[in-house]
């Protein structure tokens, strides 16, 4: 008999529009019968607006709304702090699933959760596992010193310690994005349900079926397991029936924080999208980056492209929540003081994509300066701030947002180079858009040529 799993990943922002949310539940609940598992893979508590007011509490009300049959980690459910993730845990419907998070003695799988459960369903016994990426706490400082062991040594004793119990299948619940590649040429599974990476994918790697929903909850995985290889079925989450259960539970919260309250009106709608914000200078880009360096009168600001969420354009009323969202993380917005050598090197990285994301172009946007960057030579052509050069021996006060200055991905600025601390990141691009309106265009601040 065959079995089939629903498959969700990277809810995150998707809580902040109670209709999405809503949307998401209904689907689940009318493709579920008794031959069903319901999984999600991670990035399912945060980030987000109500994330950030709730802690990560107000995915509860999803959770206990469809009841999962397995969740793993996502390296924004450690946003905050283990403690609060450990609390979540606990109160989820669900259990939770990780072959390779232990607490900080190294031997404690984290909050006591099972490596693996065996789940039977009209016949079929399925072995599930979670996997969680090593690189999290370099890209989640909160989760503090939680261990993040090998995941292909975790995997191989795993799928090892799962076939001796006599699973008909095995299944991946995989936080690993890219890694899901390596993960199947590894480890003989059925299928490694994926998540991480905001792009939708369904394929094949060695006989092995990966899929990832993509983020935001828009879309939901429909997996078939069966005596032939596996299949999976795309169902489009965006014209749903809404759960209105879900959905008004949601609201009532967003409501009460007064995250609902209009900030600004925008009559030309501001894209958000991954790929437009990829791709070179974009006026959401330029929005935040101008925030900074408004709110700290610096002489220039740099934000991180991948800071910047998907979500549906900015159009009409703009609320706390919508801007919020554009970048729902309670990092601190600080100034530096760097050299222009230093803001050479910074705009140099930013236009250099790792070889992975060759697609890609820009990793940062700009404020206070104007870059030409030769895509073919791949080199810096022009750095001009107010019109001159920039000089790399002069000083420049540098406003940006924790993440940049606390990780290794940007050569600059580092904590060293720290002058002052400005408050919560998002609270700038609220205070300015309160001030400045929303009116932002385009100026050619990042040329390609």
């Amino acid at each position: 008999m065959s079995l089939r799993l629903l498959h969700y990943s990277d809810i995150e922002n998707a809580y902040d529009d109670a209709a999405r949310i809503g949307r998401l539940a209904g689907v689940i609940e009318s493709r579920r019968d008794d031959r069903t598992l319901v999984v999600g893979t991670g990035d399912n508590t945060a980030p987000g607006v109500l994330a950030l007011e709730t802690e990560g509490r107000h995915a509860l009300e999803f959770f206990d709304a469809i009841a999962p049959d397995a969740e793993t980690f996502g390296n924004h459910d450690f946003d905050f702090g283990p403690a609060k993730t450990r609390d979540i845990v606990a109160d989820s419907p669900q259990p939770w699933l990780s072959a390779n998070v232990y607490e900080p003695d190294g031997e404690r799988r984290f909050a006591d959760v099972s490596a693996s459960l065996v789940v039977e369903r009209d016949g079929t016994r399925v072995g599930l596992f979670g996997l969680t990426d090593p690189k999290t706490p370099s890209m989640c400082p909160a989760a503090g010193d939680l261990v993040f062991a090998d995941p292909i040594e975790a995997a191989s004793e795993t799928v090892a310690d799962l076939r001796s119990r006599g699973v008909d299948h095995v299944v991946v619940l995989s936080h690993l994005g890219d890694g899901d590649d390596e993960l199947a040429r590894a480890v003989d599974v059925d299928a490694i349900l994926g998540g991480h990476l905001h792009s939708e994918r369904c394929d094949f790697v060695d006989g092995t079926l990966l899929t990832r929903p993509g983020a935001n909850g828009g879309v939901l995985w429909e997996v078939e397991l069966g005596e032939e290889a596996a299949t999976a079925t795309r169902h489009d989450v965006t014209e749903a029936p809404v759960d209105d259960s879900v959905a008004d539970r949601l609201r009532a919260r967003m409501d009460a924080t007064g995250l609902s309250d209009v900030v600004a009106h925008v009559s030309n709608p501001v894209m958000r999208n991954r790929e437009h914000r990829y791709d070179g200078e974009c006026r959401i880009g330029n929005l935040v980056a101008d925030a900074y360096r408004f709110v700290t009168d610096a002489d220039v600001a740099f934000t991180n492209t991948g800071g910047l969420r998907d979500g549906p354009p900015l159009s009409g009323d703009v609320t706390v929540a919508d801007l919020v969202g554009l970048s729902p993380f309670a990092g601190i917005l600080q100034t530096a003081e760097v050299s222009g050598g230093d803001l050479r090197a910074l705009v140099e990285c930013a236009a250099t994509p790792p070889e992975r994301l060759a697609h890609k172009r820009w990793f940062g946007h700009v404020s206070g300066l104007e870059v030409v960057w030769d895509r073919e030579a791949m080199e810096l052509v022009e750095l001009t701030h107010r019109g001159e050069p920039v000089d790399t021996e002069a000083t420049y006060t540098l406003a940006t947002n924790g993440f940049v200055v606390d990780t290794e991905q940007f050569p600059a600025p580092t904590p060293d180079d720290v002058v002052a601390d400005h408050g919560v990141q998002y609270d700038a691009i609220v205070a300015y858009a309160r001030q400045c309106g929303l009116d932002v265009e385009l100026d050619g601040r990042l040329r390609d040529v």
